[in-house]
């Protein structure tokens, strides 16, 4: 029964969504990918909100529910009880949709940003049924990307992202990571104009000059966007790593095809940032700790990324708090064992959460990492208390998993209550 209210509340907000999109027309920017999506979408709002009405999925809603939302209404969280919200937004819309004439166009929209996910095969095809883009940022694919396990390989996961290139309009814009392989190759797939960002010196927005700044505690990310032989210095405070700097390079692209100069959209950007809870963002911790929150969700391309960081950060200690990285298939035991290598070159305390994080530990100690430091544990709630009890002054700690191994539980034991 409960499935098949499920595919009745699907079609009944598809078919509402679709005809939002044919009544008031807003330009339409989707962003997609397997990691960064949440904080390329929020950057590109931050460029953009200044000069355009624009509004953006809230929280993680990027799929066959939440994109019909988003462009429904500015709903930031479904509501319990959640069968009275659904009437709510059903019948809302219904008298926007029939009262037109009361709901003014000018209240709606100029410029939606959505999140595309395709954590299976069909689900692109899906969503674009609901809305096509005329704009399109592709963020990462990564050698071994998450929701891996529903497909042959990373390449089947590349193509089925790379369907929301393919459907865009000849005067549209593709916007591509120039530094990942499986993204770039996506060229060759799309009629419209192309943009590309990145490190590499091919990316017609570069990032350069890179640097997570820290002195006597954590600062922020710092480096400079490059376009057409002008560049403009970015600083972004309380958020960490190279993903910060693609998010932002990706928004610039968009910014750029508004007509904004790199002044402008870069100012914009710092101006009105928010900081994406559980995305690499710094939180103060107990005993004069700080924590490199990462906890919303974790790939390898994002786990690496995230240790990196780490690595490049001045601190008495560092700390890494690791849990499973799920839905990556046959290639779990590789990965998790080439992360508890990583670790073991630079990690002090190391405290994996979950049966496949088990392998991170193993790993580690097989790579030299002294075994009374590592500890390990099946679930969160276990781990919370002794992560407590282990940190001290000084430590800068690392906190990173899949989302449901819900190693934010870690995240609030162990953050300081202002």
């Amino acid at each position: 029964m409960k499935n098949i209210l499920l595919r009745i509340l699907r079609w009944i907000l598809k078919a509402l969504a679709k005809r939002f999109v044919a009544i008031y027309q807003p330009g339409i920017v989707a962003v997609t990918g397997s990691v960064g999506k949440t904080s390329t979408k929020e950057d590109i709002r931050a460029v953009l909100c200044k000069e355009r009405r624009v509004r953006a999925t809230g929280g993680n809603f990027n799929n066959e529910i939440g994109i019909p939302l988003a462009i429904l209404g500015d709903w930031q969280k479904i509501e319990k009880p959640i069968f009275w919200f659904w009437l709510k937004v059903i019948f809302v819309s219904l008298y926007r949709i029939l009262a037109p004439n009361k709901f003014s166009s000018e209240e709606y929209p100029e410029i939606l940003i959505l999140e595309y996910a395709a954590d299976r095969p069909g689900d692109m095809k899906y969503l674009l049924e609901i809305a096509r883009p005329q704009i399109a940022v592709v963020t990462a694919v990564g050698d071994v990307p998450v929701h891996v396990e529903f497909y042959s390989g990373p390449e089947a996961v590349a193509k089925e992202k790379s369907k929301i290139i393919e459907q865009l309009p000849a005067n549209g814009f593709a916007i591509l990571n120039a530094d990942d392989p499986l993204v770039i190759e996506m060229k060759a797939r799309t009629r419209s104009q192309v943009m590309t960002f990145g490190f590499t010196d091919k990316a017609q927005v570069r990032i350069n000059g890179f640097e997570n700044a820290s002195n006597e505690e954590p600062i922020g990310v710092v480096f400079k966007l490059e376009y057409g032989g002008s560049f403009v210095p970015v600083k972004i405070n309380g958020v960490f790593g190279k993903g910060q700097a693609y998010a932002a390079a990706a928004a610039a692209c968009v910014g750029l095809i508004f007509g904004m100069n790199l002044v402008k959209l870069a100012e914009a950007l710092v101006e009105n940032f928010q900081a994406v809870p559980g995305r690499m963002n710094l939180v103060r911790g107990i005993k004069g700790t700080f924590i490199l929150d990462d906890s919303y969700n974790a790939s390898p391309v994002a786990m690496r990324a995230a240790l990196e960081t780490l690595n490049e950060l001045k601190a008495k200690r560092k700390v890494a708090v690791l849990g499973d990285m799920l839905e990556i298939g046959k290639y779990s035991l590789e990965v998790h064992e080439e992360i508890g290598k990583a670790a073991a070159k630079f990690v002090d305390l190391l405290i994996t959460v979950g049966p496949r994080a088990k392998f991170i530990a193993e790993a580690a100690v097989k790579a030299g990492m002294v075994r009374e430091n590592i500890f390990s544990f099946l679930i969160a709630d276990e781990a919370k208390r002794e992560v407590q009890s282990k940190i001290k002054k000084g430590d800068l700690i690392l906190v990173k998993a899949s989302h449901s191994m819900r190693l934010d539980e870690v995240v609030e034991e162990i953050k300081e209550i202002s």
